[in-house]
């Protein structure tokens, strides 16, 4: 888990967010209202994004339910837009005797389904109103191919490279029926009835044609919940996500997009999602001083700032020594073994959620990280770093892969089109 892995949550820019207003129509939820015309429209990165006037005499949505990110683009949604408040993995496997005809009956109805819940609308078919009040609420929703899809599929020969499967790492401890998978969805959202909403549907939509193979949820801090915009913090109260690559960097798109030339030419403007469901050892990390914690991690616990000194944006120094001579960026310190320039350039964007699953038996909590990083070729982003971080992090003592999966997220789909359709129909 890098300083671009441990979460890194730093919320990206979030692109504008279309009014609710702006769909085609008024649609069931919008009748209750959109924005006020006085009022500024919060994306999920907690800056202002636009207005929308309600219609006359209905009640307007608060900021948070009036948020809407767009289901056609170049890129799928859920990948660049800000951390989300709540968020739903899952996996699911083809069903016995289904192949491509089937997946591809699936993604069309997933993707119909996808575009109405993010415009506020409710689901094409056996709704559940689960939703009815609330508006869109930056709902995403991201769809995935694994590696074992393409023999599923008899489509071998378009399965990328890059998804061939992970290598083994030191810290992992994986739980195999909860990794992988067939298909992957990404739901996220500001509101919890909205992401479970759109999960049910999803599931719904599944029909005869794949079973649920495993199922995961995740939460983020709330949008306003803070004075002013800033960095996210993860459950070990770390400010998490400083050096997250943001989509105004000369370099992102090089870095977390397949080329609209790449190859295979299916996957182009897509991403490689790598998911890792990554215990935190709570007990054994609380137990450690506040000094000890800054010393494993590299950066100061109140404000994220470098041991080196200056504040969170502020450069670390790496090769800045204490009186004693002794670095004060520790060799083993997170922060320093994850740093790009460390790892021949390697960058990926994390887009994570924390989880809490209960306590146990011996009261330990069941608590971590739901790490999602996007990146162009996982071989030159998440490997590199992770296989660094085996060889002397002083994380790792504190935390426990446990779930794995890797992930091919073709680019968006144009108006008209499903997600995948030109590798199933290609």
């Amino acid at each position: 888990m890098p300083d671009q892995s441990i979460p890194q949550a730093r919320t990206p820019d979030a692109p504008p967010a279309e009014p609710v207003s702006g769909a085609s129509g008024i649609s069931r939820r919008a009748l209750l209202g959109t924005a006020g015309a006085t009022g500024l429209v919060l994306g999920t990165a907690g800056g202002a994004v636009g207005y929308a006037s309600a219609p006359a005499g209905a009640t307007p949505l608060t900021s948070v339910g009036a948020g809407r990110a767009m289901f056609h683009g170049k890129h799928q949604p859920g990948i660049i837009e800000g951390l989300q408040a709540r968020g739903h993995l899952v996996a699911f496997d083809l069903a016995a005797g289904a192949g491509r005809k089937e997946a591809a009956a699936l993604l069309r109805r997933w993707s119909t389904t996808a575009e109405r819940l993010m415009a506020g609308e409710a689901a094409p078919h056996g709704d559940t109103d689960v939703a009815r009040d609330a508006g869109p609420s930056s709902l995403t929703v991201t769809f995935g191919f694994g590696y074992s899809f393409f023999g599923r599929t008899g489509l071998e020969k378009q399965r990328p490279g890059a998804l061939d499967p992970l290598p083994d790492f030191s810290s992992d401890h994986l739980d195999r029926s909860r990794s992988d998978g067939d298909l992957w969805v990404q739901i996220g959202a500001n509101d919890a009835l909205v992401a479970f909403h759109a999960l049910r549907a999803i599931q719904k939509d599944a029909g005869s044609a794949a079973r649920v193979r495993w199922q995961m949820n995740g939460f983020n801090r709330s949008p306003g919940a803070t004075a002013h915009p800033m960095t996210a913090r993860n459950l070990m109260g770390q400010l998490d996500g400083t050096r997250n690559p943001q989509p105004t960097d000369t370099d992102f798109d090089q870095r977390i997009f397949v080329p609209a030339s790449g190859e295979p030419a299916w996957m182009a403007n897509g991403s490689y999602a790598v998911v890792r469901r990554i215990r935190m050892l709570l007990d054994d990390w609380e137990k450690l001083s506040l000094t000890a914690q800054e010393q494993v991690i590299g950066r100061r616990k109140a404000n994220g700032a470098p041991l080196s000194g200056g504040d969170e944006t502020t450069p670390m120094d790496l090769e800045k020594t204490d009186a004693h001579g002794d670095y004060v960026v520790p060799l083993t310190a997170h922060a320093r073994i994850t740093r790009p320039e460390k790892n021949g350039g390697a960058a990926m964007l994390r887009r994570p959620f924390s989880y809490h699953d209960g306590i146990d038996a011996d009261g330990t909590p069941d608590a971590g990280l739901l790490f999602i990083c996007w990146q162009a070729d996982p071989l030159r982003g998440f490997v590199p770093v992770q296989r660094k971080l085996d060889r002397g992090d002083a994380l790792s003592k504190y935390i426990r892969h446990e779930a794995s999966g890797l992930f091919a997220v073709p680019g968006g789909a144009a108006k008209g089109e499903y997600v995948g359709q030109r590798l199933l129909e290609g």
